[in-house]
């Protein structure tokens, strides 16, 4: 159905294009060079017959295929983002293409001795006799999200190509940002118009997701009092040494090394200070709202009792929530869910139905009035030197996206 070639072709050019964001910069988009695949990329989408094609003045891309029946069906887009994770370098990525794989040992980059192994990435296994596409082990491979991104435009091209496949109104858009927590921000729900939709941005082939994590970040910031060492008894306060104690505060086995499926965590992902000054940047997580609440206390109350203990307030923790979980907004519309079921079961895949450990557009979407599952795009790693995709996945994430298409009309005939 879909030709293995054409596919890796579009992906390649995608991923060569460098679209990594900025979490530290508040413009929209948060860097310059997202522009450059979203030009390209309407460019494209007019080259292959979609109608409505849009660029808006914040980098988001919407689309049409207008349906090709007589009767009305629900109108349904397709989501994907078009930047890659600042966690790792998205700059002069260098796709290498395994073919045939073998269960072996796949040598990225010969000079630095990088090795991606299935003893250690045991995924690898699954892939037996397929075609890979891998990075040269110098910088991420961009198929979170670009393989999303290839899927969605390649089954909006085979739908033109075939109008013996019957749909209704398909709706697209390319968000930018997602990497940063900000891809649904500007997101117009109203424009875009659709009764629901589907994130391409999930893993491994058979992944559908529509529970993510309830999520917020927490800064905390320690004060201390800088004083000549050799005079400070009694006068120095070490922020380097609260802050540390406060780390040990923290639960030590609820973080994400030592966590998975519904368990939540703390993450530190960001410190830096000095005696005078020490903040700790981390981002809290669970599934369920009542311990996700339970977690955003517990630091508060950290914070406190140190203070307490210290005799003066020189701890603060700010606290800002991101993103809910979005099951609370599917499961009154669980039809749409079923029906990618539906569809993967149609195509032989086995649908692998579980929590995301993360978020996507689709969460903030689904708050937005847009619901939004996740479905595989078929990368795995993500955002570093180890990331890879079958191109076999992204076939059949293509195809998941035609049926879905196919199904729709087919249930609403």
């Amino acid at each position: 159905m879909i030709d293995k070639k054409h596919i890796t072709d579009r992906f390649i050019k995608y991923v060569t294009v460098d679209t990594e964001s900025d979490p530290n910069n508040p413009a929209f988009p948060s860097t310059e060079k997202q522009w450059d695949l979203a030009k390209i990329l309407v460019d494209e989408l007019k080259e292959i017959g979609m109608q409505d094609v849009n660029l808006d003045e914040n980098c988001y891309i919407m689309a049409t295929l207008p349906s090709n029946i007589e009767h009305r069906v629900p109108t349904i887009g397709f989501v994907a983002h078009i930047d890659t994770s600042p966690d790792f370098t998205g700059k002069n990525v260098k796709p290498q293409i395994v073919e045939n794989y073998q269960g072996n040992d796949i040598l990225l980059n010969e000079e630095k001795n990088i090795i991606l192994s299935p003893d250690y990435f045991e995924d690898l296994l699954q892939y037996k006799g397929q075609t890979l596409i891998t990075t040269d082990g110098t910088t991420l491979l961009g198929a979170d999200d670009k393989a999303g991104v290839t899927e969605i435009v390649t089954a909006m091209e085979y739908l033109i190509k075939h109008p013996e496949i019957k749909h209704g109104k398909i709706r697209i858009c390319f968000t930018p940002d997602e990497e940063v927590g900000k891809g649904a921000h500007k997101f117009d729900v109203n424009k875009f118009d659709a009764e629901w939709a589907y994130t391409m941005d999930g893993s491994q082939i058979g992944e559908l997701e529509y529970e993510n994590f309830n999520a917020a970040s927490a800064k905390v910031t320690v004060t201390g009092k800088i004083v000549h060492p050799g005079y400070a008894k009694g006068k120095m306060i070490n922020s380097l040494k609260i802050a540390n104690d406060f780390m040990a505060a923290i639960p030590q086995e609820e973080v994400p090394e030592k966590t998975s499926g519904y368990e939540g965590f703390f993450h530190l992902h960001d410190m830096h200070g000095n005696v005078e000054k020490t903040v700790l940047e981390y981002i809290i997580r669970d599934h369920d709202l009542d311990l996700f609440e339970k977690r955003k206390y517990l630091m508060q109350k950290i914070a406190f009792d140190f203070n307490e203990k210290l005799g003066e307030e020189l701890i603060e923790v700010s606290i800002e929530n991101q993103y809910f979980n979005m099951r609370e907004k599917i499961v009154p519309v669980m039809h749409i869910v079923d029906l990618v079921e539906e569809v993967m079961k149609d195509l032989e895949i086995t649908p692998i139905i579980k929590p995301i450990r993360g978020g996507t557009d689709g969460s903030q979407l689904s708050y937005k009035g847009l619901p939004c599952p996740n479905i595989f795009a078929g990368g795995h790693n993500f955002h570093g030197r180890y990331e890879y995709v079958p191109v076999e996945s992204m076939v059949k994430a293509t195809e998941v996206i035609i049926g879905i298409a196919e199904k729709v009309v087919e249930k609403n005939s």
